[in-house]
């Protein structure tokens, strides 16, 4: 096994060809989703000296609109010409500024209203969050738990029942309502191995299964639960700004 990766520079993630077209994506994704994220608070703050919304007839365009337009756009190009070298990177970066205006309307996308500033638009930033993990991936391009193919049989083996070991971690660790570190664990295994040992979420399978007769652990699920959210609550206002007190 080896996570030599995580220690390698940018010029090792880019030797692979295609690798530079994903990282610019994946920049493209953050850039876009900082930059609107900051423009949509300086907008609900009434900032004198920040542009307002784009309206066009009286009709608000909401910035999906234009992500919608740049990843139609730039993706059916590449597809189309299939262009490489800077206009690849340059297509690439195009498409990540796309991805990243849709996905922070990810909320409204899902029930279909304009939720933005709402606990329910919160979801936006969870789209985001998991979006850029799995581009993360593959652009750094891991192999899950860093498994590499080695020669040998008997290691090659041990390597397989080794990531065996961990995708069944992960999935516990699913199954006890924890999908974020389920999802961390498949590249860092020992968290996989610590979401896998602690208590389930009080509304997860696991718990459903296994704690109905054990009121104590349900309670202490409960609770830690209930401080997990809070913290969560945090990040999210943090990032996407505090939701509309009626919401």
């Amino acid at each position: 096994m080896t996570w030599t990766w995580l220690f390698a520079g940018p010029g090792h993630l880019v030797a692979v060809p295609g690798k530079s077209a994903v990282l610019l994506l994946l920049a493209g994704l953050v850039a876009s989703f900082l930059f609107i994220r900051t423009s949509t608070r300086l907008i609900r703050a009434q900032v004198r000296w920040w542009p307002g919304n784009v309206a066009v007839g009286g009709v608000h365009l909401h910035h999906e609109f234009f992500g919608v337009l740049l990843l139609l756009g730039s993706g059916t190009t590449a597809f189309a010409l299939g262009m490489s070298g800077p206009w690849t990177d340059l297509l690439a970066v195009l498409f990540g500024i796309g991805a990243g205006l849709v996905l922070d309307e990810f909320a409204l996308l899902l029930h279909l209203r304009d939720d933005y500033w709402s606990r329910e638009g919160q979801e936006s930033i969870d789209a985001v969050i998991v979006s850029v993990g799995l581009v993360a991936v593959l652009a750094v391009g891991v192999l899950p738990v860093g498994v590499t193919a080695p020669d040998e049989s008997a290691a090659r083996w041990l390597s397989l029942a080794l990531l065996a070991a961990v995708l069944a971690l992960a999935l516990v660790a699913a199954l006890k309502g924890k999908p974020w570190l389920s999802m961390a664990g498949v590249l860092v295994p020992l968290l996989a191995l610590v979401a896998a040992l602690r208590l389930a979420a009080p509304t997860s399978p696991w718990a459903r299964w296994f704690y109905q007769d054990r009121p104590e652990q349900l309670a202490r699920g409960r609770t830690r639960a209930a401080r997990w959210d809070a913290r969560k609550e945090r990040l999210l206002v943090l990032i996407g700004g505090a939701p509309s007190k009626s919401s």
